[in-house]
């Protein structure tokens, strides 16, 4: 633990820990949004707001939001959090570190007798995983005014609409639009890196550059059924044999992109076989490959390379593959190059060695940067394990890059004057 910081560990700890107590007993570390469990740890993170000197409010969203007051009222906010809602089994850091480092930054302030011109928010966003209506970060889109209409017909499970589960947790979808925020300065986040890199490199903190973008591409093999043991190995048309080939060469394309100084990276993360009988060549494959590019250029390079694979597979292995179809696709988001400097600038001023990198998953400061001036870091987890039971971290890690955010926030709320100062 260093010396010196001007954050409490201790305090930290007990809010990851306080939080990792309200959990379903038989599947650590599960708390996920719109259960009554989930409302268990908004009740924790409430008394938590207070006890720091912040005065809590629930958003027509569902976002919970501590609010400390700057002395200069209007000059806008500075919001600092994440989420703690969890997937299942595996939620004790992901999203909640970065919530206690928030809670921290708060107290810390108040402990070194700082004064904000700004207002100071921490943030517990609604519903950053995916949640049971299958959607994700409904409070940070909330904020930003992007929730789509289509949406709020969504049900769960149980035939609830996305309103209800809203209502449950305390916000109003009639009042949606009252959520959207034009006051934000600046958003910082604090994560767990969710990745190996930090903790391999020995670095502290890694400073997000951007929030990749992802794209889903889909593609369909169309073989012929035969019999498996009479029909001629050099006379079929294996849609699996087709498939697999294009596997491997959508690993090797994006290890080439990925050599490169941006994140890449590329999985063919769903894949059925027809008619899936050990006695039949198979006739259809279906695969869904997930591509996360930090640079735009990088996928539209991977999207025509795709296309030429299918292209050139289906000839050699006498099978039909229309071209790759888009799922779904996102843009990347780069973050602001003024938070970018303050964050690096504070990692100097505490002592913490960092690095650049960009984030390959989604997160909240992604729909926060279409509002304000966003920026976000990691720490580091153990072995870059996330989304399962085992995800851990020091609570030393954690204070470190609390401490970061204490520092960007002092920095911001005299540089966001000066910016608007001058124009």
């Amino acid at each position: 633990m260093r010396a010196n910081l001007p954050v409490d560990p201790a305090r930290l700890a007990a809010d990851i820990d306080g939080l990792a107590a309200i959990t379903e007993p038989d599947r650590p570390w599960t708390r996920r949004a719109f259960t009554p469990i989930f409302l268990e740890g908004r009740a924790f993170l409430e008394a938590r707001m207070r006890e720091a000197g912040l005065e809590p409010r629930l958003d027509a969203a569902g976002n919970l939001i501590g609010r400390r007051a700057g002395v200069k009222p209007g000059l806008g906010t500075i919001m600092v959090g994440s989420h703690s809602d969890t997937v299942p089994s595996g939620g004790r850091y992901d999203g909640i570190a970065g919530v206690a480092a928030g809670l921290e930054v708060a107290r810390a302030l108040t402990d070194r007798g700082v004064t904000l011109d700004h207002d100071l928010e921490v943030v517990d966003c609604l519903g950053e995983e995916v949640t049971v209506f299958g959607v994700s970060c409904v409070g940070s889109r909330g904020m930003a005014g992007l929730v789509p209409e289509a949406w709020l017909a969504r049900r769960d499970a149980d035939g609830r609409t996305l309103p209800e589960g809203i209502a449950m947790v305390g916000g109003d979808v009639a009042k949606l639009a009252q959520a959207t925020r034009d006051d934000v300065r600046a958003f910082l986040e604090l994560h767990i890196e969710q990745g190996p890199v930090l903790e391999a490199e020995g670095e502290d903190i890694g400073v997000v550059s951007a929030i990749a973008g992802i794209t889903r591409f889909e593609i369909v093999v169309e073989g012929r059924a035969d019999h498996a043991g009479t029909t001629p190995m050099t006379g079929r048309a294996d849609a699996l044999v087709a498939a697999s080939r294009i596997v491997g060469e959508i690993r090797a394309l994006a290890r080439g992109l990925a050599a490169g100084p941006e994140h890449f990276a590329a999985t063919v993360g769903e894949f059925a076989i027809e008619p899936g009988a050990a006695n039949i060549v198979p006739s259809r494959t279906r695969m869904l490959i997930d591509a996360r590019a930090e640079n735009r250029a990088a996928m539209e390079t991977f999207a025509a390379r795709l296309a030429q694979i299918a292209a050139e597979v289906a000839a050699a292995e006498g099978v039909t593959i229309a071209p790759p179809g888009r799922v779904s696709d996102a843009m990347p988001t780069p973050l602001d190059p003024l938070v970018i400097e303050t964050l690096a600038a504070a990692c100097d001023t505490v002592g913490a060695r960092r690095r650049p990198m960009a984030s390959g998953a989604g997160h909240d400061t992604g729909w926060m940067a279409k509002i304000a001036r966003a920026g976000m870091i990691f720490v580091p987890c153990a072995g870059g394990r996330s989304h399962a039971p085992e995800e851990s971290a020091e609570i030393a890690d954690v204070a470190l890059g609390a401490a970061v955010l204490a520092e960007a926030v002092i920095r911001l709320d005299k540089s966001l004057q000066d910016i608007r100062e001058e124009t």
